[in-house]
């Protein structure tokens, strides 16, 4: 990503809504939909600036790597952790270490192998564990925010069920998130091409529109493992290893 992006996450993914939301939709995705082991062994790949790492910290023991040298070391100091250098699809650190959990917040569309990088996260789960998986939703909503963090694709959940099972995993659950929030990002993103602005998606805006969208798509964490939503702005998955019987 360019580094002002990484700069603005840096800021806000605190108080942003949209990363605090996010971190909320996940939570509940964990609690509700991935099945952990006693002090579960956890991974982020490409933690970023370690907004998610205390989130994950509160389910079992965290590890954690990032590629940006700059974006690594804030997350060091954010979480207290040895965050290590890696990248998708390689080469991975800590050895030949598994994970009961792997998480992939809004990376996967960074990676412009996307197969291989799957493929190499899933050689690294125990058995019995999990790939967590959050992408931007619908190649149509292609915008100028996609190309300023550098995405590669937006994905369907039928295009994500495919890309892993080619990587050799089963979806346990997919759904999409970011729904209510849909029609107003659609709206927006329409004025913003009519109108000839290109200003970035991800600011922060005032306390009170913060909180406002805040409430709104957290409120969707009622709806995880109920009720599958047609749209979304973002996709989620639960991977698992495929069967080799």
């Amino acid at each position: 990503m360019d580094r002002a992006v990484f700069e603005r996450m840096e800021a806000q993914e605190e108080v942003h809504w949209w990363f605090a939301a996010r971190r909320d939709i996940i939570r509940t995705t964990i609690q509700r939909l991935v099945p952990l082991p006693e002090s579960p062994r956890i991974l982020e790949a490409g933690c970023g600036t370690g907004g998610n790492l205390e989130m994950l910290a509160g389910f079992g023991q965290v590890r954690a790597f990032e590629l940006d040298e700059p974006a690594r070391a804030t997350a060091a100091q954010k979480s207290g952790l040895a965050v290590a250098e890696g990248a998708l699809p390689g080469p991975l650190p800590f050895g030949t270490e598994s994970f009961d959990l792997i998480g992939l917040f809004d990376v996967l569309e960074h990676v412009e192998d996307d197969l291989g990088a799957l493929a190499a996260l899933a050689a690294r789960l125990s058995p019995g564990g999990r790939i967590l998986v959050t992408v931007p939703a619908f190649p149509w909503l292609w915008s100028a925010h996609d190309v300023r963090h550098h995405h590669f694709r937006r994905y369907t959940r039928a295009s994500l069920r495919k890309v892993a099972e080619a990587a050799g995993l089963e979806v346990a659950h997919s759904f999409y998130f970011n729904t209510l929030l849909f029609p107003v990002a659609i709206a927006l993103r329409f004025a913003k091409s009519l109108l000839g602005r290109e200003t970035p998606d991800d600011e922060l805006p005032g306390a009170r529109m913060n909180a406002a969208l805040r409430a709104v798509f957290r409120s969707e964490r009622h709806l995880v493992g109920t009720l599958r939503m047609p749209v979304g702005l973002s996709v989620c998955a639960v991977l698992k290893a495929g069967d080799t019987t």
